[in-house]
């Protein structure tokens, strides 16, 4: 059923919003669908470029199903700037901060423990809004894939951009998770965490 309002041709997606469990630890959060994929399937982080991503969310246990309609478990995912773009178009600053409150309303409603910033851009975003320390964290990508860096509320663990990923990131990835995974991760919140 498509809203009366919606002047889109079918198969053609103005957004992608958030998807997966609504009650999630984990919150992985992309850039824009025209980077990390989802205009064709409505899910974030579908493009090839991230497949080795998907492969370690599954490895991991946070996903499984089929690839363009995954049930993901104990995982949310959307984007700081969930709109898409005619192709080749990217995002403005503008852009960015006019879908600032979105992406806020969708942190806090989930209320994941663990924000899983992925890329550049969706990482310094998490770091400004989110931790006190972005003014004495360099955005260097290699060095802070995989590492741990307290927030107001939560852990951030920064994930590079996959497709520009060395030989030991993965690994350095999978074991960052299975070791949050094997403690008590959860951070100390004011808000409930179930819903429905």
């Amino acid at each position: 059923m498509r809203p009366p309002f919606d002047r889109s041709p079918p198969g053609d997606r103005a957004a992608v919003f958030g998807y997966g469990d609504a009650n999630a630890d984990f919150h992985l959060i992309g850039d824009h669908p025209g980077v990390h994929g989802g205009a064709d399937t409505g899910v974030p982080f579908g493009a090839p470029e991230v497949e080795p991503l998907r492969e370690i969310l599954r490895e991991v246990g946070f996903e499984s199903g089929p690839r363009d309609e995954p049930i993901f478990e104990n995982l949310f995912a959307s984007y700081v700037h969930m709109c898409t773009l005619p192709t080749g178009d990217v995002p403005t600053d503008r852009g960015y901060d006019d879908l600032e409150r979105y992406l806020d309303a969708e942190l806090r409603a989930i209320n994941a423990h663990i924000l899983m910033p992925v890329g550049e851009r969706a990482t310094d975003r998490v770091l400004e809004g989110y931790t006190t320390q972005r003014s004495r964290i360099d955005l260097e990508m290699p060095a802070l894939h995989a590492t741990e860096i307290r927030g107001r509320g939560f852990l951030v663990v920064p994930i590079r951009d996959p497709s520009e990923w060395e030989d030991t990131e993965r690994e350095a990835l999978v074991a960052r998770l299975e070791a949050i995974l094997g403690r008590d991760y959860r951070q100390t919140k004011g808000v409930a965490t179930l819903v429905g």
